[in-house]
């Protein structure tokens, strides 16, 4: 199954997709009124598109005690359905595990109507690269693939250059979310695409949250046999926006047209720094990110978005200092939170 040419098209041109949270009561159950309502949030932001059963969604509904993986797949689906959008929108479902899970979970998001697959490669440290190139073709036969570069901190692993040359040669593989928080790292999968004869039919995603703006402004050339290569970084596919989204999805397309126009003004780089100092408190990069999924949630929580910031599992709480650190930046970037839109929609989403 590959995608349809408008579905290329939007991918290539470059689409912002959130990582999609999970909604919970404060028994942690699942809280279907709350998930259904973010999805509805973000197609009334503007997105994209979405990615479901993701980091952000967190990996542990795949466990058998919770088993939430097809719920979730299922809820946000029906939502985008009933939205019936007239513009291009990417249904993408988070999949990971050993091949047979991958295969599975890919089987489970195609038969829901999911677009395409964002394959995760970590906790596979007993896979060897080649394993995991043959687990993405396997994978890639049934759905197309997004790569996924996740940073150790959060369960990633590091890869060779050779790997991603490998992967960027897998037919169906249409993009790559680069986010292992690694300027080193992340030049090795654009250098590994610009040599690849398949450099035109995979499209680059920013997955760095802390690195955001500049990100999607650099342009990359690499000489590939004599001849110089190019490749720019055109959308993102982020944790980070799922929360201030609408104001996130304005900035981004300002981006755009800045980079269509070639009229880079020196005024980005001061608001990439400060959507980065955001993310730092979202993301709990001061304890390793150990609070980022309880940080995200605790500022759709303060929004009316979720009513509280609870993780499926014990330890994925906010840090100590890092309730703290969301005030702050909340009060030094009120240009960069949507409170106003989300309180509106809140509202017209209560009168439906």
């Amino acid at each position: 199954m590959a995608l349809s040419q408008e579905l290329q098209k939007h991918l290539q041109d470059g689409a912002f997709i959130p990582a999609h949270p999970l909604a919970l009561t404060s028994d942690k159950q699942l809280d279907e009124y709350a998930q259904r309502r973010l999805t509805r949030y973000y197609i009334e932001a503007g997105v994209g598109g979405i990615a479901v059963g993701v980091h952000t969604t967190q990996f542990e509904i795949r466990d058998p005690q919770f088993n939430l993986y097809e719920i979730v797949l299922r809820l946000a689906m029906e939502e985008v359905e009933k939205a019936q959008l007239q513009r291009p929108f990417l249904k993408i479902a988070g999949v990971c595990g050993g091949t047979e899970q991958a295969l599975e979970e890919t089987k489970i998001a195609k038969a829901l109507g999911y677009d395409m697959v964002l394959l995760s490669n970590g906790g596979l440290h007993q896979y060897s690269e080649d394993d995991l190139i043959e687990r993405t073709k396997v994978v890639a036969n049934e759905l197309p693939v997004f790569g996924f570069y996740l940073q150790p901190a959060v369960g990633g692993r590091i890869f060779s250059y050779e790997f991603w040359e490998e992967f960027a040669s897998v037919d169906n593989v249409v993009g790559i979310k680069m986010a292992p928080f690694d300027r080193y790292l992340t030049l090795d999968v654009i250098r590994a695409v610009c040599a690849s004869p398949r450099k035109d039919e995979i499209a680059l995603y920013t997955g760095n949250d802390d690195n955001i703006v500049l990100d999607l402004f650099a342009a990359y050339q690499f000489e590939v046999e004599g001849k110089m290569e190019s490749k720019s970084i055109v959308g993102g596919l982020l944790g980070h926006w799922s929360v201030w989204t609408h104001e996130a999805v304005k900035l981004f397309e300002k981006i755009k047209q800045a980079r269509l126009d070639n009229d880079i003004d020196k005024h980005w780089f001061s608001i990439a720094q400060d959507v980065t100092d955001a993310n730092s408190a979202f993301f709990d990069s001061k304890n390793a990110f150990k609070g980022s999924i309880a940080g995200i949630n605790e500022v759709l929580s303060r929004q009316g978005l979720l009513q509280g910031n609870w993780c499926l599992t014990d330890h994925e709480t906010l840090s100590p200092g890092q309730a703290n650190e969301i005030d702050r930046v909340y009060a030094t970037y009120p240009q960069l939170n949507d409170d106003a839109f989300v309180q509106e929609f809140l509202r017209n989403d209560k009168n439906q």
